[in-house]
């Protein structure tokens, strides 16, 4: 099954993309959509036809999501809530299931702790893919978001522990 995991954000959302059948997963692509100008219309439209190029190139079966964090500033809250939005219509529009995952979760899945800083995301990330070079931060999480969904992280995380994640 391929899952697309998304980390959403107003001017740059990451992607991943892995393939697993309940084996170890395999990366497939990740990258960044970057949106541009002040327009915050705009900026989301940029989201939503990134999202949907992804889907068309790529074909995934499900879209697994960060859930917005409840951020100091509610208007940040606000924007990542409309940009998580923005994705996940790209991908119910073409019938593709959506699960969301807090942020916690995700680093729990991957890193073993909730707390885990990006850099110990990108590490395990890497480890847990077997790629030879760390994905930019965004697409970093948007594949931990995957790894979560496919129950591989915890799993897989447990072998790694030893790398100083």
């Amino acid at each position: 099954m391929r899952v697309l995991g998304v980390d959403p954000g107003s001017r740059v959302t990451g992607y991943g993309l892995i393939d697993h059948d309940g084996g170890a997963p395999a990366y497939v692509a990740s990258g960044c959509i970057r949106t541009r100008g002040a327009d915050f219309t705009a900026r989301l439209a940029d989201i939503y036809k990134g999202i949907e190029a992804v889907i068309n190139d790529y074909g995934p079966a499900e879209l697994a999501i960060e859930e917005v964090f409840i951020a100091k500033n509610p208007g940040t809250a606000l924007k990542l809530g409309q940009a998580r939005g923005a994705a996940i219509a790209a991908a119910v529009a073409r019938d593709i299931p959506v699960t969301g995952y807090a942020a916690r979760r995700v680093k729990q899945a991957v890193v073993g702790t909730g707390r885990a800083s990006k850099e110990q995301v990108q590490h395990m990330v890497v480890a847990l893919l077997a790629l030879d070079a760390s994905p930019a931060p965004d697409a970093a999480d948007a594949l931990a978001v995957a790894l979560c969904h496919a129950g591989a992280g915890a799993a897989l995380s447990a072998r790694f522990a030893g790398l100083g994640a």
